[in-house]
């Protein structure tokens, strides 16, 4: 073999190894700006729900005005909400459970309100308060497939990261695992319904 041929032969594996490195680093890039994506979704969503919380709120008091302290939880839950930033480019796992319960915290408040409106069929015949619960209800759908769908990216771009050759690249060039919503707590647990 000559020299020639051998100098082109090692141009082609470098030229083949270097296009793969440039198409791996590419997809691990795009599959980051996708899960970042929806991780903004994921907080839009969260976001209108903390919207709609103070009218809800509102609408409600002026039904039942003795039930302060489920609307002190609910201006509470709201309040720790807005003190919670996530990054999408450094979040940790410790970030998403604070988020995730804090998250929490406003849906049992919210369906400690919603109880409380049980108690005053004129409030459930509002409209005002018919039209809030239908769009709080709307939000709850799509705050789950926002969360859904985050989970499904996180998955997808933890898997790349992860998987050989391409955790080569990945960790060459800072890519790392990023967390993801864990089902609730108590989750797997049928709740308990009592007619007492």
């Amino acid at each position: 073999m000559n020299k020639s041929k051998s100098t082109w032969i090692i141009l082609g594996v470098v030229a083949v190894i270097a296009l793969w490195a440039i198409s791996s680093y590419n997809g691990l890039v795009g599959q980051e700006e996708d899960m970042e994506k929806y991780w903004a979704n994921v907080e839009a969503q969260y976001d209108r729900r903390a919207n709609l919380v103070p009218n809800l709120v509102n609408v409600v008091k002026g039904y039942a005005k003795h039930e302060e302290k489920v609307f002190t939880e609910v201006t509470e839950a709201r309040t720790k909400i807005g003190q919670i930033n996530i990054n999408a480019e450094n979040m940790t796992d410790e970030q998403i459970a604070k988020f995730q319960k804090a998250q929490d915290q406003m849906s049992g408040a919210l369906s400690k309100l919603m109880a409380v409106s049980e108690a005053y069929p004129e409030l459930k015949a509002n409209q005002n308060f018919l039209d809030l619960q239908s769009q709080l209800e709307g939000t709850e759908n799509r705050i789950t497939k926002a969360v859904t769908d985050f989970n499904d990216a996180a998955k997808e771009y933890n898997t790349k990261v992860r998987k050989f050759p391409t955790s080569i690249f990945a960790g060459i060039f800072g890519f790392k695992t990023k967390p993801h919503f864990k089902a609730k707590e108590g989750a797997e647990n049928a709740p308990n319904v009592s007619f007492e």
